[in-house]
């Protein structure tokens, strides 16, 4: 059954009600045409619920706009959303993705996610080619993709939103690995469904790393705001020196109101998973009974990470599953916990992004959190400094 306007309707029941579905829900494909923007295609899907986002086709299907009634949910920065014409990807010493860096979804990856780095060409076959320098969180997030579908689909009395698209990332004598995405949502429902495949398309033997670098702005973002995340260890912060961990006034749980001279706080959390393999994070607005969940599998991100940018002008909160601890692409070499991609190799990551609309939502998702692991009521925890080892790597 399709729940549109507090009415459990079938199929039939909704077709009586218009010519077209259009009128309360559906995938919409357009261009925009001005400034930075355009040129860029965008899908819009409106579910009927008062859930409505847009997804970047020529920026590797990201999700730009997020609002639900008329509240937002995602974080537009200043750089906007920018052609990825006008992108330098080895700008600035590597830094220019800021350029680029905007919307509720940024994926990261494909063969790197994290600060920059200069590995070794050891994958090219290429003698002229030693070394491999990345940027800030790699290439994939300003490759347009090739779209190979959208609309509505019928099963029964349900009806599904989809859209589905493919981002390779490819070079002479190096990487061709391919991004394979659908997104997903129900008509009459609240939550956007996240599947991806990543896919080596090339002859050699290819580095992986992934990462979602979700972004939650004002007002869910606000002084009132709650961080949820079933957190059993604290186990690196950027700022944890004894000098700075408390200099900002910020923690770990709750966000301030935005700040002149903020400096961006980063940790990363060992988070438990429920007996699903699920593992549940929401930031969380009492006050408004408003929040966004975000829910990933710990056997495809087994780490995940809190990013704070609460400067004035650019306030934003960041839930990041990743593949990789943050100590960084080298590191994850040394370590043996590189994801290798033979020949036809393939990697899934799925997520599912909820608003909750209410107190008892809010509580029901706190619950199913605080199931799971109790997270530390100190807003400073010490970081342990304890990278547990990824299974499965090797």
């Amino acid at each position: 059954m399709v729940e549109l306007f507090g009415t459990s309707l079938t199929r039939r029941q909704v077709e009586e009600r218009t010519g077209a579905l259009s009128q309360f829900a559906g995938v919409r494909l357009m261009t925009l045409g001005d400034g930075l923007e355009r040129g860029i295609r965008m899908l819009e899907f409106r579910t009927g619920s008062g859930l409505r986002f847009t997804v970047l086709v020529d920026r590797a299907m990201d999700i730009a706009d997020c609002e639900y009634k008329g509240q937002s949910i995602g974080w537009n920065s200043p750089a906007g959303f920018r052609h990825p014409g006008l992108h330098e990807y080895e700008g600035e010493g590597g830094l220019a993705w800021a350029r680029s860096f905007s919307g509720l979804l940024v994926t990261c990856g494909l063969d790197h996610i994290l600060f920059m780095n200069e590995v070794p060409a050891d994958t090219y076959v290429y003698s002229p080619r030693q070394t491999v320098k990345h940027s800030l969180h790699g290439r994939v997030g300003t490759i347009p993709a090739r779209l190979t579908g959208y609309g509505e689909s019928w099963d029964g009395d349900r009806c599904v939103l989809w859209a589905e698209g493919v981002v390779q990332q490819a070079a002479v004598f190096g990487e061709d690995l391919h991004l394979i995405r659908r997104i997903e949502a129900d008509v009459g429902g609240r939550e956007i469904r996240l599947h991806d495949r990543v896919v080596n398309h090339g002859f050699y033997k290819t580095p992986h790393m992934y990462c979602y670098h979700i972004n939650v702005g004002h007002p869910v973002l606000d002084a009132s705001s709650r961080y949820l995340a079933p957190v059993r260890d604290v186990v690196w912060a950027a700022h944890a020196d004894a000098a700075t961990y408390r200099r900002q006034g910020v923690g770990y749980r709750v966000p301030s109101a935005p700040k002149l001279d903020f400096h961006e706080q980063v940790w990363q959390h060992e988070l438990g998973a429920d007996a699903g393999g699920e593992v549940p994070v929401a930031l969380v607005n009492d006050r408004l009974g408003l929040g966004f969940e975000v829910v990933t599998r710990k056997d495809q991100f087994p780490c995940q990470y809190e990013w704070q940018n609460l400067q004035a002008g650019q306030y934003a909160f960041g839930i990041e599953p990743s593949s990789n601890h943050v100590l960084g692409n080298l590191a994850a070499r040394e370590r043996n916990e590189m994801i290798w991609l033979m020949h036809g190799d393939e990697k899934h990551y799925d997520a599912t992004f909820r608003v909750l609309d209410g107190r008892d939502e809010i509580a029901a998702a706190e619950a199913r959190i605080r199931a799971i692991a109790r997270q530390p009521d100190d807003d400073y925890p010490q970081p342990s400094g304890n990278h547990l080892r990824i299974a499965g790597r090797a």
